[in-house]
């Protein structure tokens, strides 16, 4: 091997300068990856006259907010008159809406309980970090994996009569069922569902869900818990 053709381990590495090379490694030496540093600020006081400032506006906003308008409060609490129906907060009306279909310990304990304990236990799993679409491989596969598993939620949802979740759970399916019948280049927000991982259907489902229970307890519950329209009146 002459001088000019020597080869010295741990150079040329460089991928965007030589994009195919051969680079020796030995014992004592290893291959250099080198790459441009993207622009860098400090954290004081760039970061942190930022968030300052946003949390002061926060303040203000929220100030203003109590200053104008009232909380929606009701009345004091009355020992011998019970609304009817007790609501819960409106973050809680999700799962008072469930305890309507479901026995308690399912309602209030078991799908709480699997909820919390997928969002621990998701995390540490390699769950299609790349993002692939769903419908990207094994189609056939995926295809009868997702019917075998949309048939048996909504055999158990209409069991319990579960109209609040059944619903939802319809719609998501059949934009799923859509996303794999389209053909690429169909449309932008066609394209966009057939793109779109499993997680993210999994989320959107699951907010979607989670949106209508809240609504329906909110404006859709009247006296013992009954379905009323919110614009024709109703006694109490």
């Amino acid at each position: 091997m002459t001088e000019k053709d020597k080869i010295e381990t741990g150079f040329s590495s460089n991928a965007k300068k030589d994009p195919q090379r051969i680079v020796f490694i030995t014992k004592k030496t290893s291959a250099k990856v080198q790459g441009e540093a993207g622009p860098q600020l400090m954290t004081y006081p760039h970061l942190v006259v930022r968030e300052a400032i946003a949390f002061e506006v926060l303040v203000i906003a929220l100030v203003l907010v109590a200053l104008f308008w009232d909380a929606p409060l009701e009345q004091l609490a009355n020992p011998l008159l019970t609304p009817n129906p007790a609501k819960a907060p409106w973050y809680f009306l999700g799962l008072q809406e469930l305890l309507h279909y479901f026995p308690p310990l399912v309602a209030g304990i078991i799908i709480p309980t699997l909820v919390v304990v997928a969002l621990i236990v998701i995390p540490y799993f390699n769950i299609n970090v790349q993002g692939e679409p769903m419908w990207e491989k094994d189609q056939a596969w995926h295809l009868l994996l997702f019917v075998a598993t949309l048939i048996v939620l909504i055999a158990f949802l209409a069991i319990f009569r579960a109209w609040t979740v059944l619903i939802p759970t319809i719609v998501i399916g059949c934009f799923v069922l859509f996303s794999y019948f389209v053909a690429p280049g169909k449309g932008s927000w066609m394209d966009y569902l057939r793109t779109r991982p499993v997680s993210w259907w999994v989320m959107t489902w699951f907010i979607f869900v989670a949106v209508t229970l809240t609504l329906v307890g909110t404006f859709f519950r009247g006296p013992g818990w009954s379905w009323v329209w919110p614009w024709r009146p109703h006694g109490g």
